[in-house]
């Protein structure tokens, strides 16, 4: 029995068909011709999609290979670490938290227009960056090598994210719709979804991956049924372009960002506002719950006791870090509404915010071309790095564990146990991403 289905076999034949004529192997072209009976297929148009593909499938295939031997390899290497007495030791050698540093890894040029937002795929050493040109362009961080363009709408693609798992991409457009694609399946686009009103400008998969939030200048945010396409629900209470919305952890809550100038923290079960944010002077462009990792330094920075406000201080969504044209960056108590800290030092609009997984410092993106660091424990900008020849737009944060023999210089590190990487992604003005890593 066949593993392949008949329109399969006959996308194979015809990429077989296409590969022995460029290759001069008239008889073998003849002979498959007849016995696929496809006598009357013409491979000679150098524009027909079958022209090359064997070779570029046979490649991506090799490609392939070597990754599953690297994890393989890595795989072994963390079972026998795990395995080894002394792990904790080794593990625990070093306590310095990665800090990116200048130059970058790579400089990834392919886009026509801005890059709006960049996102890590979860588990592969994948990168997609949206554009206004109306593409989404799919890349291997880990080697710089553009791997695909993601085309379906039609106008600005706003905002990109993968689901939990990485079985799905999300897209969201100024054309007003969100789009659902198969990374497994050449991103083939599987769901529109149509609801909002206005230009889409956030979205975001769920902590399970079963929904989506998306956030729109018609002033709503919205919550989407993965499965179904289906608006579930609606939440109103932003005077104006709502630009963005983030979960927390555990899914519970909502915090959103607008041009009303202010944050809004949900409860996503009743659509409840259940803070308010106010203190910025201009449009919030971004907004982002902290991890539990980082609220002994949020506390300490402003001299909150460990045990304030109960039992919600110790889960997701107790603290938030908002980003707005004012130039500065606020940190929030999200219980009480109360704002702990003012951050300054960005000379431009803040446009994006990642935590630090260590919990001790906040990374911020910014129009004066920078990427900074902030030491949480005294509210600090500790390193400036000149990111971008124009504006900085977005910003990401990814893991990684590379093989063996490859080092963030690319060169050889003498080791024989993979080395677990942390990478960040920005995004320019410019029509560039970057790649930084230690």
């Amino acid at each position: 029995m066949s593993l392949l289905s008949d329109r399969q076999k006959d996308e194979l034949h015809r990429a077989m068909l296409s590969y022995l004529q460029a290759a001069g192997m008239t008889e073998s072209f003849a002979s498959l011709a007849r016995e696929a009976d496809m006598l009357d297929f013409d491979p000679s148009d150098p524009k027909d999609k079958y022209s090359g593909l064997l070779e570029k499938k046979w490649t991506s295939v090799i490609r392939l290979q070597k990754k599953i031997m690297d994890l393989e390899s890595q795989k072994a290497a963390l079972q026998a670490e795990l395995a080894s007495p002394t792990r904790a030791t080794a593990s625990t050698s070093s306590n310095a938290p990665f800090i990116p540093r200048a130059p970058p890894r790579h400089t990834l040029q392919s886009h026509r227009a801005p890059i709006t937002r960049v996102a890590f795929h979860p588990t592969w050493t994948v990168l997609a960056s949206a554009s206004e040109d109306a593409s989404v362009k799919i890349w291997d961080w880990e080697s710089g090598d553009f791997e695909r363009t993601v085309k379906g709408h039609t106008k600005a693609v706003t905002d990109v994210d993968f689901d939990p798992k990485g079985n799905a991409m999300a897209t969201c457009s100024t054309d007003l719709t969100i789009k659902i694609w198969d990374p497994a399946n050449d991103y083939k686009n599987t769901k529109t979804l149509h609801g909002h009103d206005h230009s889409v400008s956030s979205v975001r998969f769920m902590p399970t991956g079963e929904q989506l939030i998306s956030a729109s200048r018609d002033k709503t945010i919205r919550v989407w049924e993965v499965a179904t396409g289906y608006c579930i629900k609606t939440v109103s209470g932003h005077s104006d372009w709502v630009r963005e919305v983030v979960p927390s952890m555990d899914g519970r809550w909502l915090v959103s960002a607008s041009n009303d100038q202010t944050a809004r923290v949900w409860d996503l079960a009743s659509g409840e506002t259940k803070a308010e944010l106010r203190g910025h002077e201009h449009v919030v462009e971004c907004a982002v719950f902290a991890p539990i990792a980082s609220y002994p330094a949020i506390r300490e920075l402003s001299g909150l006791p460990a045990t304030a406000a109960g039992d919600r201080a110790k889960a997701p969504g107790a603290f938030v870090a908002t980003g707005s044209r004012d130039k500065v960056i606020r940190l929030w108590d999200a219980i009480s509404g109360q704002c702990l800290r003012v951050l300054s030092g960005h000379d431009n609009w803040v446009r994006a915010l990642v935590f630090h997984p260590s919990g001790k410092h906040l990374l911020s993106a910014s129009d004066d071309k920078t990427l900074r660091i902030w030491d949480l424990t005294n509210g600090r900008c500790i390193k400036t790095i000149d990111a971008h020849g124009h504006f900085v737009t977005c910003l990401a944060w990814g893991r990684a564990l590379l093989g063996a023999a490859e080092a963030s210089d690319g060169k050889a590190n003498g080791s024989q146990e993979p080395r677990r990487i942390n990478v960040i992604a920005t995004g320019s003005v410019d029509q560039t991403v970057k790649i930084w890593t230690p």
